[in-house]
């Protein structure tokens, strides 16, 4: 099944649309960007040059993939959305002259697999959003988000645990957790044995390696 784009889209001829995407009016696809299969591409969407959106993705109205960027595969990414590039920017050098592709290196966002960034939510680069992971809606990312973490807030902070449906699990006590959809089973753990206080991850019952 061939990519779907409107009349009205820009794709770089050396960017790569995947079988079965829609690409819908005034999104910009920039030269050497990789849009998956399946993918929904939504109105006003920019995606940089070289970076990479994975199969199964939605990409909101106005949303903004600056390069390097990586999306893994089945990302909700909301409107207005921006995975930012640049932490330190600058439209002039120190000497007063504008900058240019030399005077700075692009980092990159990284949004692993299944995870959600809410409407109008900026993650400041360079952060990685960990699988499954559900950022809220106008929240300001600056430091990584676990596996399974809902974050809200600016900055953002983790606030609860969400399962692979989306919604908040239910605590069990003991650090066991259950998602009140799919009946999936949820443990929390420590890192690593020297992890500072508060320093957890939330792993699937049947997924702990």
């Amino acid at each position: 099944m061939t990519p779907r784009i409107d009349a009205g889209a820009e794709v770089d001829e050396n960017a790569t649309v995947g079988d079965g995407t829609t690409v819908w009016g005034l999104a910009h696809i920039r030269e050497d960007a990789v849009v998956g299969r399946g993918c929904t591409i939504g109105r006003g969407v920019y995606i940089g040059p070289g970076a990479t959106i994975g199969d199964h993705c939605k990409v909101q109205n106005h949303a903004l993939v600056y390069e390097p960027a990586q999306v893994e595969d089945g990302v909700f990414i909301g409107p207005a959305a921006v995975l930012t590039n640049d932490p330190h920017p600058r439209a002039l050098t120190p000497d007063g002259v504008a900058k240019g592709p030399q005077d700075w290196t692009p980092v990159g966002v990284t949004v692993r697999h299944g995870a959600s960034i809410g409407a109008r939510a900026v993650c400041v680069a360079p952060v990685t959003v960990g699988r499954w992971a559900l950022v809220a809606a106008g929240s300001v990312v600056t430091r990584d988000v676990p596996d399974y973490a809902l974050v809200a807030g600016s900055p953002a902070r983790r606030v609860k645990w969400v399962g692979r449906a989306g919604v908040p699990l239910e605590g069990k006590g003991d650090g066991r957790f259950r998602c009140p959809v799919t009946g999936e089973g949820y443990t929390e753990t420590t890192t690593d044995a020297t992890a500072p206080v508060g320093a957890v991850v939330l792993h699937r019952d049947d997924d702990l390696s």
